[in-house]
Parts: structure tokens; C-alpha cells; sequence
């Protein structure tokens, strides 16, 4: 389980990548991931400090971190 959620956190990081930002939603359509393993691999990017989150309306939105781009996320 550990594995799967180091595998959708590096989908994510790299999605993000090409894509600035992206909802949940849209991360759960474009990976063809179940909504839990997309939280669980945004909790991995999250806890690693290497994420922002922005509100708009009722959607949250996520981006990697300049800082965190800048470097070529090679932790991952």
C-alpha cells in the first residue's frame, strides 16, 4: 500500500508539473486513481512540505511549491 502511494504521489508531482495546478477532481479523472489514493499521494507531497493549496469558490486547488520545482522534485 506504502509502494501505490509513493506511485500516485510521483503521478501527482509530475501532472502538476505540466499542469500548474490541478483539483482533486481532476486528479482523480486525468490519473485514474479512486479519490483515497489521490488524498493519500497529496498527504505524501503535502507532509513534504512540497505543495500549495488555493480556495477558489468551493474548489481546492493544488501546485508544487516553486522551491520545490525549482530543484526537479528528484526526492520523489
Amino acid at each position: 500500500m506504502l509502494d501505490d502511494i509513493g506511485i500516485t504521489a510521483g503521478e501527482i508531482w509530475h501532472y502538476l508539473e505540466e499542469h500548474e495546478e490541478a483539483s482533486i477532481g481532476r486528479l482523480t479523472k486525468e490519473l485514474k486513481k479512486n479519490e483515497r489514493m489521490i488524498l493519500a499521494g497529496i498527504g505524501w507531497l503535502a507532509r513534504e512540505g512540497k505543495l500549495t493549496t488555493l480556495q477558489r469558490q468551493r474548489a481546492t486547488y493544488f501546485m508544487l511549491n516553486i522551491s520545490s520545482s525549482e530543484n526537479g522534485g528528484n526526492t520523489l
